[in-house]
């Protein structure tokens, strides 16, 4: 295994201004286009954490709280919060900037997971994440849990298997 990294240096931060052409037509952003900027996002902290090619794995508890209108600034700030073997959970908060006022305001929130691969498009090991703070550590340890569930709903690990899930109602 690779020595553990801290989580702020996988921290990212993307700004981008919605255009006419990222909006449908009631002139809100569309959420496919806010998708690919948290994938692009989450995809830059997966790298910084590994240095490897990163490939998308999964988009996981995407909530959409309020439209983004035309001529919002839209700021994506990205984390890993946990790696296992070869994947790393990355937690995404979504804030709208008004641009004439400066005022932020929270909207959506997601975690996505991304595996890292060699040249040849094979998992490689990642290192560890070493959690510093009470909300990192939070999201550390509730990330072996969306990872069962994750893994369940995939058909790829049994409910009886799922420890962590099971302690939740034990």
């Amino acid at each position: 295994m690779i020595d553990a990294r801290h989580p702020q240096e996988t921290f990212s931060s993307t700004v981008r201004i919605v255009l006419p052409n990222d909006t449908n037509t009631l002139g809100n952003l569309m959420g496919g286009n806010l998708l690919n900027w948290m994938d692009v996002a989450a995809a830059v902290s997966a790298n910084r954490h590994c240095r490897r090619v990163v490939v998308t794995a999964a988009v996981n508890n995407v909530s959409f709280d309020r439209p983004i209108k035309l001529g919002d600034v839209v700021i994506i700030e990205s984390q890993v919060t946990r790696a296992f073997n070869s994947s790393m959970e990355v937690f995404m908060e979504v804030f709208v900037e008004n641009a004439t006022t400066g005022q932020r305001s929270r909207c959506n929130e997601a975690y996505y997971t991304f595996v890292a691969v060699d040249q040849l498009g094979g998992p490689i090991a990642v290192p560890a994440i070493k959690p510093e703070t009470e909300a990192e550590q939070r999201r550390f340890d509730g990330a072996l849990r969306r990872r069962q569930l994750r893994l369940i709903l995939a058909g790829k690990l049994k409910p009886e298997d799922a420890t962590e899930l099971k302690a939740l109602f034990n």
